[in-house]
């Protein structure tokens, strides 16, 4: 039996829904894009008032459900299927657009180098655990202009695994659409095997960006899957409450999948969101609190009720060094989410709140995943009834370490980690010098890295690749990519 975890009723979900529903049909939506805001008013929504926010109906909302797929899968560089957003399928992914790598040569942390991206992709190509790619930090040795189609570029350049990204800018989509199409070949193709999920952020509260909605309508009618990643902060830009804040968050979700099924009804997406509490305190916004995980298995659990996958941003950790923090909230965060079914769960690597990646933290991380994974499984009996010969045996032998019952299910019921997990005596610890966490953490970092096979895409792809990304270097001033 696969364990679960469930935080809502259905009747406190139905009146969840009920009241985001009646929000975005009554309060209406901030819509920062004239062409998105006369779509939506071409298909019945209204402005209705002198603020001209943006009134859905309940048809709307209920046109967007009917046709919003219930799931999708998505396709690493070579075409092979690796993501399956059905039921509670799990699926883990780095956390995304760091402006800050922790160095693991001096624990400090530093603006991030094409060379550290193109380490995190290599490390990132052998982590068994994270089934895709994010773009991960930001390098600081490129035009900020190119910055999101640049990270794009070297991820599809050296790795094979799909990539969730983002685009900050409507000028930047044209590229890395191309730099997708520039993979698959042709458009027919890339709609048939997805490559990227894009997030796409409502603004708290109920707000859409020009640039935002924009991306959003860009990628539906590419049929680029998204995920949305509304993002209320509770008791500063939404209500304290966890409840209230649930409902917010469901609002401006549904007026993204109206957005989204309006520019191409069967348009995938993953019902998500990045939702954390407001420390008062300090004036933070902590990823690792307990209130920010139940809000985001909450969502989960509203979005399923929609018949949507989800996602959710967690496994990760508010710390600012690989400690017992950061393996506390992201070892917590990993276990609740897949726990309550969160298809895609974006988180590891990451530290101080959403700002920081570490390629140290990432291996860690790599291993609670894996761990998670075989608390998935759950117990199941192998051959375990009746239970008398295998005792026999034991009595008589006096160990089970070489009994055929133990040969047979010693791989499939015993997850053993790798070297940066610490299960050795004291003794043998202290014959290896007595390494720390990190100091395990970035011997792996160096293991994975020097095995890194290069990216098995053809060499044509490769160099359109790089043809499309110089190109767009060129213009905004940059004769030669790092």
């Amino acid at each position: 039996m696969r364990p679960v975890l469930k935080l809502l009723s259905d009747d406190l979900i139905a009146n969840v829904v009920a009241e985001a529903r009646g929000l975005v049909c009554t309060l209406g939506v901030e819509i920062h894009n004239k062409a998105v805001a006369a779509m939506l008013c071409d298909h019945g929504a209204g402005t209705g008032g002198p603020d001209a926010r943006i009134r859905l109906t309940q048809g709307l909302i209920d046109r967007a459900l009917r046709t919003v797929p219930r799931s999708f899968r998505l396709f690493d560089a070579l075409g092979n299927p690796t993501h399956d957003f059905s039921g509670d399928n799990v699926y883990f992914t780095p956390g995304s657009a760091a402006i800050q790598i922790l160095d693991g040569a001096t624990g400090e942390m530093r603006p991030p180098t094409t060379a550290d991206y193109v380490r995190y992709v290599k490390l990132t190509s052998g982590l068994g655990h994270i089934a895709s790619q994010s773009t991960a930090f930001i390098p600081a040795d490129v035009h900020e202009q190119i910055a999101d189609s640049y990270r794009l570029y070297l991820s599809l350049l050296y790795g094979e695994k799909p990539v969730v990204t983002g685009a900050f800018t409507i000028e930047a989509f044209e590229v890395m659409r191309d730099l997708q199409l520039a993979v698959r070949g042709s458009a027919g193709a890339l709609r048939e095997k997805p490559l990227c999920v894009f997030s796409c952020c409502p603004t708290a509260p109920l707000k859409w960006s020009a640039v935002t909605s924009q991306n959003l309508v860009d990628c539906a009618r590419w049929s680029i899957p998204v995920e949305f990643v509304s993002m209320p902060l509770s008791g500063f830009v939404a209500p304290v409450t966890l409840a209230g804040s649930l409902i917010q968050q469901t609002a401006e979700t549904l007026s993204g999948v109206v957005i989204s099924q309006l520019a191409n009804p069967g348009h995938p997406i993953l019902y998500g969101g990045s939702p954390a509490i407001f420390d008062v305190r300090y004036e933070t916004t902590p990823m690792g609190a307990i209130e920010t995980m139940m809000l985001n298995c909450a969502n989960s659990e509203v979005g399923k009720s929609l018949g949507m996958p989800t996602q959710g941003y967690m496994a990760l950790s508010d710390a600012k060094q690989l400690d017992a923090q950061a393996g506390l909230e992201t070892g917590m965060g990993a276990m609740l989410a897949a726990l309550s079914g969160i298809n895609s769960i974006s988180g590891p690597g990451m530290l101080d709140f959403e700002s920081c990646q570490s390629l140290e933290k990432l291996v860690v991380d790599n291993e609670i995943c894996g761990m998670t994974y075989r608390l998935l499984e759950g117990i199941q009996p192998r051959e375990d009834f009746p239970a008398l010969p295998i005792l026999q045996e034991l009595l008589r032998d006096k160990h089970l370490l070489i009994a055929d019952h133990t040969r047979r299910y010693l791989r499939s019921e015993i997850a053993f980690p790798g070297p940066t997990i610490d299960r050795a005596s004291r003794v043998r610890w202290a014959k290896d010098g007595k390494p720390t966490l990190r100091e395990r953490a970035s011997r792996e970092v160096e293991r994975l890295i020097a095995r890194y096979t290069p990216s098995r895409l053809p060499d044509d792809r490769k160099a359109e690749l790089t043809r499309l990304m110089e190109a767009e270097a060129k213009r905004y001033g940059m004769t030669a990519l790092p």
